[in-house]
């Protein structure tokens, strides 16, 4: 009785709203403030949701409760994989806000949808960094930390799908600026060896956009030191050539979610073990490692119709390893692709 009272006085000074208003409204307030694909995705969870209010009966954002939320989340939980679950909650969490904002939830009822934990025996090609958040932390760094250490590492990564030895190895002297691109070598001799040897030797294409970025970044931001081998490496600190783990602690630190947007895990980064004092990023559950940036690099390459022998050229890796262990498409996502090319005929 208590409860049903308390609750009643928690909704006496909501306003009634119906979903379809409240989902329209917040795309609206959305749109401007996030990456294009960010918001075609929370376009499309948040039509989802609105076709479980109307299977539901749910007409109005004034009903929704703790209990109802966990029916939605156990309903999604059903048609998608916990690690695309969590991306959608994420989003559902954001709106709950807005809404409380808008008196037409709850204050709080964000707080009540929990995400699942992400398995850790997950198959190996969905542990990548998609395009969506690769779009929110290159945005994000190009806004705040433009041209920065982690911008460049990231950047090259996202666009080339190098391997993170190939990046760590490179030298100024590798830059070819007429042809806006890399020349990836093998040099062991100097501690920085290829995984496929001479076979890994090659020339990526950077762009002009990318590469003017790394000139940005050697002008402004670079370490101008020398290596041991009295070489001039473009990925710099102050003591040298970036070591693996550094590179490594790039990508863990910048696929934590709370980074650059919110938490999807309902931690507090006070207490944290991954964002607080000290820390440990490899430990939230939406970090990746490097090699999930060149999965999704790879991915994404696909997903944008290039040909696989050329992404295969391009990410030195053979075709039957390509197809094995990173192309992470969906069977409706390489349908896409083949459609594009056939109405091309």
């Amino acid at each position: 009785m208590r409860e049903e009272q308390s609750h009643q006085r928690l909704r006496d000074h909501l306003v009634s709203m119906s979903p379809e208003e409240g989902v329209e409204r917040f795309l609206d307030h959305r749109e401007p403030s996030v990456a294009k694909s960010t918001f075609q995705n929370n376009q499309t969870t948040l039509e989802q949701f609105l076709a479980w209010c109307r299977e539901n009966g749910i007409d109005d954002l004034n009903d929704l409760t703790g209990r109802m939320l966990a029916d939605y989340v156990h309903y999604r939980r059903q048609r998608v994989k916990p690690i695309s679950l969590q991306k959608e909650l994420s989003a559902i969490r954001v709106a709950l806000d807005y809404w409380a904002d808008l008196d037409a939830v709850e204050p709080g009822l964000r707080e009540r949808v929990h995400a699942p934990e992400v398995a850790d025996g997950a198959e190996a090609r969905d542990v990548l960094v998609d395009e969506e958040t690769a779009d929110e932390i290159l945005s994000y760094l190009d806004r705040y930390r433009t041209a920065t250490r982690e911008h460049i590492v990231l950047s090259v990564w996202w666009q080339t799908g190098m391997r993170l030895g190939a990046l760590r190895g490179v030298d100024l002297g590798d830059l070819r600026e007429e042809d806006h691109a890399v020349v990836v070598k093998h040099r062991p001799e100097s501690d920085t060896p290829l995984k496929n040897g001479r076979d890994g030797e090659r020339w990526v294409w950077l762009g002009e956009t990318l590469f003017d970025l790394v000139e940005e970044y050697i002008d402004v931001h670079r370490e101008s030191v020398r290596d041991e081998y009295d070489r001039e490496p473009l990925i710099t600190t102050r003591n040298g050539r970036a070591s693996l783990s550094t590179l490594r602690d790039i990508s863990y630190r910048w696929t934590q979610p709370c980074r650059w947007a919110e938490c999807p895990h309902d931690r507090e980064p006070e207490s944290c073990e991954a964002y607080g004092k000290p820390n440990t990023p490899s430990k939230c559950p939406s970090a990746r490692s490097p090699h999930g940036w060149r999965r999704g690099s790879i991915t994404n390459h696909l997903n944008r119709g290039v040909s696989p022998e050329v992404v295969s050229e391009r990410a030195n890796v053979s075709l039957e390893v390509l197809y094995r262990h990173y192309d992470a498409r969906q069977p409706d996502e390489k349908m896409a692709v083949r459609r594009e090319h056939l109405q091309e005929k």
